[in-house]
């Protein structure tokens, strides 16, 4: 078995480094990322309106105002009438009452995530204070 020495050694760590740090000037920023639109959003930066069946369930999102709701970015969401609780995160991402620790790229993808974890249970309203 050969022996390791000290100059193969550092010469496996010089490489290492080598790469993973071409591979970070390489890949996207997660900054850079979430600061692009995606496709359910606006020009405006913000989420635009959906009203859509997703796996039977009717999902619906849109824009208020007003309302004194405080968390959501001025956004409702709906499970075939029934307000699901979101919140955007700092980063972008959106979480909902229902999956609250896995975070989705847009209110939609919010409710379409609730409607899958819900497996068919009606949506039982939130009270937020």
């Amino acid at each position: 078995m050969p022996e390791l020495t000290r100059r193969c050694v550092l010469g496996s760590a010089a490489a290492l480094a080598t790469a993973a740090g071409a591979q970070a000037l390489t890949a996207p920023s997660a900054s850079a990322s979430a600061a692009r639109p995606t496709a359910d959003e606006h020009h405006h930066g913000g989420p635009e309106a959906f009203d859509e069946v997703f796996r039977g369930r009717r999902i619906e999102g849109r824009p208020v105002t007003g309302g004194g709701h405080h968390h959501g970015g001025g956004y409702a969401v709906f499970i075939d009438g029934v307000e699901l609780h979101v919140m955007s995160n700092a980063d972008g991402s959106w979480i909902s009452v229902v999956s609250h620790y896995d975070p989705v790229p847009t209110p939609r993808a919010a409710a379409r995530a609730a409607v899958v974890e819900l497996q068919g249970a009606p949506l039982v309203p939130f009270a937020a204070n």
